[in-house]
């Protein structure tokens, strides 16, 4: 069977220590589960401290980067993808994901949340505010506010089971 594809998108530079330290923990959580995580490649912030929570607990990252120089890839990267695409590299980030975990973010994470909700992926919050714009989405269960790291590999767990279940039947 195919291994999971978390996707993990979040703030870059602006991103806090607390949000950075959020993101390591999840990289590290999603790692132990055997799941490969993807996130937007570059070394800062969200991107930078999931793909290192990831690979400190020998887990598989991969990095859609909106550049065209692999150089430019966060050292916690396995599998750079170079696109060329600037911000429209977020639709593959998105497509190429099986679930998707925003984290606290500007434009660009909320674009991929719009992204993931336009093709019907499944989206976490990690304490990422909800707001009114996104509740028609929570009520059509595709999209889930968490609060901490464990619970986002629960709801994984939960959602991926439910999935799974639906094509048995």
């Amino acid at each position: 069977m195919r291994k999971l594809i978390v996707g993990v998108m979040g703030g870059g530079e602006g991103a806090s220590p607390e949000v950075c330290e959020m993101a390591y923990k999840l990289g590290g959580l999603i790692a132990q589960q055997g799941w490969i995580l993807l996130n937007g490649g570059w070394g800062v912030g969200v991107m930078e401290a999931s793909a290192r929570g990831a690979k400190e607990h020998n887990g598989l990252t991969v990095g859609i980067l909106p550049d065209r120089h692999k150089d430019l890839a966060s050292p916690y990267i396995d599998i750079p993808i170079v696109t060329g695409m600037g911000d429209g590299r977020n639709i593959i980030n998105v497509l190429s994901s099986d679930i998707v975990v925003a984290l606290p973010g500007r434009s660009g994470t909320i674009s991929e949340i719009a992204l993931a909700l336009k093709n019907g992926k499944k989206v976490i919050l990690l304490n990422f505010p909800l707001t009114d714009i996104f509740v028609e989405y929570q009520k059509a269960g595709i999209m889930v506010l968490v609060h901490k790291p464990e619970e986002v590999i629960a709801k994984i767990k939960e959602l991926y089971q439910l999935e799974n279940d639906e094509k048995d039947e």
